[in-house]
């Protein structure tokens, strides 16, 4: 990481994993986009690059396996038990998505509605990343955060950024190499470490 870009303030944990400290909280990084070559995966795969060692980052890959919402008690399909085996594991989720005709990708609000009768976001920290131009990308937004609220997702205010990605600014290996978006993401991380931290730390009565 260059000097430049900040530090990640390392929580307490629960588990650890290869390329994190032991105790290593997780990190679940949701992509709303399912376009190769997306800036908004880039700069998810960007933030995990950043948040390691301090933090186990996964990047969710399954979002087109995951089939259209269907409202009942009927069995869940395996994509959407590996989702929520995946939101189980997690101490926090990031999102990040592009806007489609004024709101979130349809694929991705297809796999919010599976959360939401087995309340795998209920109480769960959540922050979110837009990577449009300026001027752009509200409606994501916007809808996210209403969504997000419906299910009882808490958000880390401090944790969200509005970063302009630029296609030019990814490279062969699919990161940002862009110094102050790397250094916004880090911040962003940093954000989510200091939220684990104090929500670790016991109340006094």
């Amino acid at each position: 990481m260059p000097a430049s870009e900040s530090s990640v303030v390392e929580p307490a944990g629960t588990d650890s994993a290869p390329g994190s400290r032991p105790g290593a909280p997780r990190i679940l990084l949701i992509s709303g986009s399912t376009r190769p070559g997306s800036t908004n995966t880039a700069a998810l795969r960007t933030f995990a690059d950043l948040a390691a060692p301090a933090f186990t980052a996964e990047l969710f890959t399954g979002l087109v396996e995951i089939p259209a919402f269907v409202p009942g008690d009927q069995p869940a399909p395996p994509a959407v038990r590996a989702l929520r085996e995946q939101l189980a594991a997690a101490d926090a989720v990031v999102f990040c998505a592009p806007e489609y005709a004024g709101f979130i990708p349809g694929s991705l609000k297809n796999l919010l509605e599976w959360t939401v009768g087995n309340a795998d976001l209920h109480e769960k920290p959540v922050a979110w990343i837009s990577v449009a131009a300026p001027g752009r990308g509200e409606g994501a937004i916007t809808s996210l955060r209403t969504v997000l609220g419906y299910v009882g997702a808490v958000e880390i205010e401090s944790a969200c950024r509005r970063i302009t990605v630029l296609s030019a600014m990814v490279g062969a290996d699919g990161t940002v190499s862009d110094a102050a978006v790397r250094q916004a993401l880090a911040e962003s991380a940093a954000a989510i470490g200091a939220y684990l931290s104090a929500a670790a730390v016991p109340r006094e009565l």
